[in-house]
C-alpha cells in the first residue's frame, strides 16, 4: 500500500507545491495531512500561476481525487473562493474533498488570532491571522465544529451560541445569528465537497493506487519538533501524517524532504543564519521571497544543514528535493552553516533559540546560469560541488534539483523512491 510523503524541512516557503505537482504525474491521490489556508504552495505550468492555499498541489496535474484529511482546519469561505478560482482557471475540482472530520474555521476563530497577537505587542509571533490556531484549540477544547456538522446546522448553532457566551467575558463579541447566516450561505456549496475520506483512501489503497501526501508549513515550525512559540498550531513533519489522514505507519514507503538552497522564514523567530545586510536583500529580490498567502517579505539567511540533520532526523526523511539553485547563480562564494558552536546538550530548537552560532563553511560560487540545465552533468562544476557537499552533511540523497519555478525546470537525478508509473 503505497504512501508518499512530500515534507518541508526548512521553515516553510521550500517549494513543495512545485514538488508536489511534478510527483502527482505518479499518483492517483493527493492528500493534504494538516494546517489551513496559512499554508500558500505556489504551481507554474506554462504561462499560468496557480496559488493554492489549502486544496492539494495534486489538482492542477489532474490526480483523480484530491483529499483535505481530518487533521486539517478549514475556512468554508475561503474554500470555496479557492474552488471558484481554480474553476474559473479551467481546474477540474469536483475531485476535490473535504474530510467530514476536518475541523471548521468560525469569524470568531479570526478575530481571536488577530486579538491575540495584537496583545502579544513586540513579541507577536507572526501568525497569518487566519484564525488556524484558534480553530485547532477549540478542537482541543471539544468545542469546534467540524465541516461533517454542517449537515446538522441545529446542532451547529448550539455550538456557536454556546462560544460566544463564552468569549463574551473576554470581550470577543459573537454576533450567533450573522455566524449562522454565513454557515447557513456556505453549507450546501460546501457539502458538495465533504466526505469520508478515511475510506476514500483506504479503498484507493486496497486497490494498489499510490497516495501522495503533502505537508504544509516546514518542520521547524511544527507545534512539537520546531522553535516554539514561533510555529504553526498543527503537526508539520511526517509522523503527523498518519494521524491526518487516518493511515497507519505500515503504509509508508518514503519521506522526502523539500529543501530550498538558502533559508527563508516569515514571521518573528530565531534565525541563526540570517542575513539582514545586502546579500540577505539580494536572495530576497532574486528569489521572490514574498509570502503566498501574506504577500509578506521573507527573512532570508543560507543553508542551515545542522538545522536540516534534526528536521530529517525527525521526518524519517529517504530523500531530498533541493530547490531555487539558480537564485545563488552569479555568488562568487556560498556560505553554508554545517554546526553551531556555544551550545549545550539542549535539543536542536533550544540550541536555535539559545545562543547557537553558525559555524560556517565556505564553497565557490558559479557565473553560469543554471534556469536551462537539464541534467546533472551539465550544471556548473560549482553547482555540482555544492549538491554533493549537501548530500554528504545530510547522509541523504538529493534525487531533485529545482533550477526554476516551471516543471520542465526539475532535474531527475538518481532512483527516485517516489518514481512511479504514470497513471493509467
Amino acid at each position: 500500500m503505497p504512501v508518499n510523503l512530500v515534507v518541508g524541512i526548512q521553515w516553510g516557503d521550500e517549494g513543495k507545491g512545485r514538488i508536489v505537482d511534478y510527483l502527482c504525474a505518479g499518483a492517483h491521490i493527493a492528500a493534504r495531512f494538516g494546517g489551513g489556508a496559512n499554508a500558500g504552495h505556489t504551481v507554474i505550468v506554462g504561462d499560468k500561476t496557480y496559488k493554492l492555499r489549502i486544496v492539494p498541489s495534486g489538482v492542477v496535474t489532474g490526480v483523480e481525487s484530491c483529499i483535505i484529511g481530518p487533521g486539517t482546519v478549514v475556512n468554508p469561505e475561503s474554500f470555496l473562493a479557492e474552488i471558484a478560482a481554480l474553476n474559473a482557471a479551467g481546474i477540474d475540482t469536483s475531485r476535490v474533498w473535504v474530510s467530514d472530520l476536518a475541523q471548521l474555521i468560525l469569524p470568531y476563530h479570526i478575530e481571536l488570532d488577530r486579538a491575540g497577537e495584537r496583545a502579544r505587542g513586540k513579541d507577536a509571533i507572526g501568525t497569518t491571522g487566519n484564525g488556524i490556531g484558534p480553530a485547532y484549540g477549540d478542537r482541543v477544547a471539544r468545542c469546534g465544529i467540524r465541516a461533517g456538522d454542517l449537515r446538522d446546522l441545529a446542532y451547529c448553532r448550539s455550538i456557536v451560541e454556546s462560544r460566544a457566551a463564552a468569549l463574551a467575558p473576554i470581550g470577543i463579541e459573537v454576533d450567533s445569528g450573522e455566524i449562522m447566516l454565513w454557515l447557513e450561505r456556505f453549507a450546501p456549496r460546501m457539502l458538495r465537497h465533504v466526505c469520508d475520506t478515511v475510506s476514500m483512501l483506504h479503498e484507493a489503497l486496497r486497490a494498489g493506487k499510490r497516495v501522495l501526501v503533502e505537508g504544509a508549513q516546514g518542520s521547524m515550525l511544527d507545534v512539537t519538533f520546531g522553535t516554539y512559540p514561533f510555529v504553526t498550531s498543527s503537526v508539520t513533519v511526517a509522523g503527523g501524517a498518519g494521524a491526518g489522514l487516518g493511515f497507519g505507519p505500515t503504509c509508508v514507503e518514503s519521506v522526502m524532504g523539500v529543501v530550498k538552497a538558502y533559508t527563508t522564514r516569515v514571521g518573528g523567530g530565531p534565525f541563526p543564519t540570517e542575513l539582514t545586510g545586502e546579500t540577505g536583500e539580494r536572495l530576497r529580490s532574486i528569489g521572490r521571497e514574498f509570502g503566498v498567502v501574506t504577500g509578506r517579505a521573507r527573512r532570508c539567511g543560507w543553508l542551515d544543514l545542522a538545522m536540516l540533520r534534526y528536521a530529517a532526523r525527525v521526518n524519517g526523511v529517504t530523500e531530498i528535493a533541493l530547490t531555487k539553485l539558480d537564485v545563488l547563480d552569479g555568488f562568487d562564494e556560498i556560505e553554508v552553516c554545517v554546526s553551531y558552536s556555544g551550545t549545550s546538550n539542549a535539543s536542536v530548537p533550544f540550541q536555535i533559540a539559545g545562543d547557537a552560532q553558525p559555524q560556517y563553511h565556505t564553497l565557490s560560487g558559479w557565473s553560469a546560469p543554471t534556469t536551462d540545465v537539464r541534467s546533472f552533468d551539465q550544471l556548473p562544476s560549482a553547482a555540482r560541488a555544492y549538491i554533493e557537499f549537501i548530500e554528504r552533511e545530510c547522509g541523504l540523497p538529493i534525487t531533485l534539483v529545482s533550477v526554476g519555478p516551471e516543471r520542465r525546470q526539475i532535474i531527475e537525478r538518481g532512483v527516485r523512491a517516489l518514481a512511479a508509473p504514470a497513471r493509467a
